[in-house]
């Protein structure tokens, strides 16, 4: 008798996931950022994590740096235009194991209206049952993109004739996923 095999659907635990950016400034020193609103799904074939597919949205409204004044210029037309480009998105073409913790993770962002296919890393931390029984997957995402590829071109000169923002932002994301019922 032939099984079917059986698609499992994850999603992201927010009280236990955060996403990170941080960026050069000045060429001297690195500005750390976060986006405190974000969702998404991960469906996997059976209980294997290779094959993955991964949906994710950021709200580009919950941008927060500790900062209120860079935090709306972020916001901005400069920058993110949130007002027309409310989300960051991420889907994903591929999810492959490269060693026993490590994964490729092959997708397509858009920001700003832009979509353009980026790799990343993803380290496996693990698969547990928290205190309630609930099963959950750990991963630290990271990877670096270019800003302006995505039409993040806004930049002042400094004194010396210098850059004030770097072009390449590293990404990390440490992301909880739960079980679904």
């Amino acid at each position: 008798m032939e099984t079917t095999q059986q698609a499992v659907k994850w999603t992201i635990d927010n009280m236990h996931s955060e996403v990170l950016f941080k960026v050069k400034h000045l060429v001297i020193s690195t500005v750390t950022g976060s986006f405190k609103s974000f969702n998404g799904s991960v469906t996997l074939p059976e209980e294997s994590l290779e094959g993955a597919e991964i949906s994710f949205s950021i709200d580009v409204d919950s941008i927060d740096t500790n900062q209120q004044q860079r935090d709306a210029h972020l916001k901005s037309a400069d920058f993110f235009d949130a007002e027309s480009f409310p989300t960051i998105n991420f889907q994903s073409v591929s999810f492959i194991k490269r060693d026993e913790e490590n994964y490729s993770l092959l997708g397509n962002l858009t920001i700003k209206g832009v979509t353009k296919l980026v790799e990343v890393n993803a380290e496996y931390g693990g698969t547990e049952k928290d205190a309630y029984g609930n099963q959950k997957i750990g991963f630290e995402v990271t990877g670096t993109i270019n800003r302006k590829e995505f039409g993040l071109t806004y930049n002042a000169l400094t004194e010396t004739g210098g850059l004030a923002i770097g072009e390449n932002i590293k990404l990390i994301a440490n992301i909880q996923l739960q079980k679904s019922a």
